[in-house]
């Protein structure tokens, strides 16, 4: 590509100037050798991006952060957090940069952030490098929430740097290019409150109603109706994660979006055998972020955040604490609401069958699923095939028959329709297994199986021949899954 048709590409740097005081301007590491991994062309034409320029090597350099854009002020962004439920009052981005904004084709402010590219003064012990598994695991498990509808960080591009990481071997290093509509977290409103700094306070929530709640603004008490919006867009996430089976695995509260967004694939995976008790992080050893626990800490992340807001509520602490506890309790209520919603449709059921009825059919079915070990993505997609006559693919699943039979029945007297089932039940997803197999060959140069698992990943809902092991659960001996954050 020539000097002259090379592409202008200009960035805002908006967080940077308007909370300088929760962003450290830093560079990322150089990159001794980078090279493409991986590239989402259709998410560059979504921002703006040339997809030919961003593999030429200018390109691939702006998406190590060796080559700064126009307009970017690249920093390491601030924040705290509960990790497992203990406060670290600093954290922030030990390995990562925020680059700046871009506006997309729709005109949304989305972030540009490097994950993996090197020591900030948040690093703590931390290398601030990422290896190349992680980041092609973020990649996959985004794009397929993506696809399936529910609110994500995306993956932009995975480039190796042709540097080694230290894990328990020595492992091929790579950065992550995500975007998002921000950065800001839970985390994020902690530390701005743990500097005693109100009116920095006050920005920070400004900022956050600005880029993702506008509405707010125009309300009696905009604070309490950003609370109030968080709260939402919290509970039907959480939602959407449980009715798909997503086990996040490290719900800290650095790992809470106020965007509503889901954020930083570490330890996460999908559920096999339904399992409310079920725990894939290597470093959860007490169960705390369970997939059945979910919405529980969701809540009391939440709790957090309203804590962090008390100033800006009312200038009477015990006004500002009653305000933010009714806040707090509408979480369950429209978790609750968005849940039963969920599972009417999962289950193929019209609007008409009400809380009543659906909320015992829908307890016993998990209870069902849970006694036979039952492949919860395998069983919604059969159940589809069973509201069109043929019941064997999902009863097969059963070791109650009997149990699972009547039930069954009175599903079918509810009429479900097998269509409104195959638009939200999907028949691929990112199968620990698979997820497993494409890291290991992407570690050692072979990128076939990630670009096949993404191809299927992408478009969940619609079943392809040729595709077949993608919908098949684990192998007998696949053992016991754990992950680990990559750190």
């Amino acid at each position: 590509m020539s000097v002259e048709s090379r592409p202008v590409v200009s960035f805002d740097d908006q967080f940077a100037q308007e909370l300088a005081e929760l962003a450290v301007p830093w560079q990322a590491d150089e990159a001794a050798d980078p090279r493409l991994l991986a590239l989402n062309e259709p998410l560059a034409v979504e921002l703006g991006l040339d997809p030919s320029w961003l593999r030429t090597p200018e390109g691939v350099r702006l998406l190590v952060g060796n080559q700064v854009p126009a307009g970017a002020t690249p920093v390491a962004q601030a924040y705290a957090g509960h990790q497992f439920g203990a406060y670290s009052p600093r954290l922030g981005d030990g390995r990562a940069l925020l680059l700046g904004e871009l506006v997309d084709a729709a005109g949304r402010p989305r972030d540009v952030h490097l994950k993996g590219s090197g020591r900030t003064p948040f690093a703590r012990g931390g290398d601030g490098l990422a290896a190349v598994a992680p980041m092609l695991r973020e990649y996959v498990v985004s794009e397929a929430m993506h696809a399936l509808g529910i609110p994500t960080t995306r993956s932009l591009a995975v480039v190796a740097t042709g540097r080694s990481v230290q894990r328990e071997t020595r492992l091929p290093g790579a950065v992550l290019t995500r975007v998002a509509s921000s950065h800001l977290r839970v985390g994020t409103f902690q530390y701005a409150r743990a500097t005693g700094d109100v009116d920095l306070l006050r920005r920070l929530a400004d900022h956050a109603i600005g880029r993702h709640h506008p509405d707010a603004a125009q309300a009696r008490s905009p604070y309490l109706a950003l609370l109030d919006a968080v709260v939402a867009s919290q509970a039907e996430l959480v939602t959407r994660w449980m009715l798909v089976g997503f086990v996040h695995g490290v719900m800290n509260t650095d790992n809470m979006t106020i965007s509503g967004e889901t954020i930083d694939y570490g330890p996460c995976a999908f559920l096999e055998a339904y399992d409310p008790a079920t725990v894939y992080s290597s470093i959860d050893t007490g169960g705390r972020y369970a997939y059945g626990n979910q919405p529980a800490v969701a809540q009391w992340n939440l709790a957090r955040l309203a804590e962090a807001l008390l100033p800006l509520l009312h200038h009477e602490e015990e006004q500002a604490v009653e305000l933010a506890v009714s806040s707090l309790e509408r979480f369950a209520m429209s978790y609750s609401a968005a849940w039963s919603a969920g599972m009417r449709t999962k289950l193929g059921l019209p609007g008409t069958v009400g809380d009543e009825v659906l909320d015992p059919l829908v307890a016993e079915l998990l209870a069902l699923l849970q006694e036979s070990r039952v492949d919860h993505t395998s069983f919604f997609r059969a159940l589809g095939r069973a509201a069109q006559g043929d019941p064997e693919p999902a009863r097969s699943m059963f070791v109650n028959l009997a149990g699972f039979d009547a039930w069954a029945r009175r599903w079918r007297d509810l009429h479900p329709q097998a269509e409104l089932m195959d638009r939200v039940n999907p028949v691929y997803i990112p199968r620990n297994h698979l997820v497993e197999e494409a890291l290991a060959a992407g570690t050692d140069g072979d990128l076939g199986p990630f670009s096949q698992l993404v191809d299927a990943v992408t478009d969940p809902f619609q079943e392809r021949r040729g595709l077949e092991r993608y919908a098949e659960p684990a192998p007998a001996d696949f053992g016991r899954y754990r992950t680990f954050c990559g750190t």
